[in-house]
């Protein structure tokens, strides 16, 4: 059920026609923009990115130098842990004398 305000289609189409028609005026009197304020612009922004990958550039550099410190600590760190000396391992002949040894001892103990 319409309303007796309500605006019929006709007029609705008009008023969008004309919302149109004032956008493109509004958008043809706009001044054109200086070909100096573009390039001014333009190198503005590739100055901007240029600062931006060279300061993303250094970050990276101090994180490749933050690792390689930590790294050398590590090596300084196992370096100045004492040596272990390995066990070598003993002929059957050795493990031999060292049991009759044992043996002894203990036949002697009693």
């Amino acid at each position: 059920m319409a309303s007796y305000k309500a605006p019929s289609f006709n007029e609705r189409t008009a008023l969008a026609a004309q919302a149109r028609q004032k956008a493109l005026e509004a958008l043809k009197a706009k001044p054109p923009v200086d070909p100096a304020v573009l390039e001014e612009r333009r190198l503005a922004a590739e100055a901007k990115e240029a600062a931006k990958i060279a300061a993303a550039a250094e970050k990276k550099a101090a994180r490749e130098a933050e690792k390689a410190r930590i790294a050398a600590e590590k090596q300084a760190a196992i370096a100045a842990r004492p040596v272990k000396v390995e066990k070598v391992e003993k002929t059957e002949a050795e493990k031999k004398a060292e049991r009759d040894a044992r043996y002894a001892a203990r036949k002697a103990r009693k």
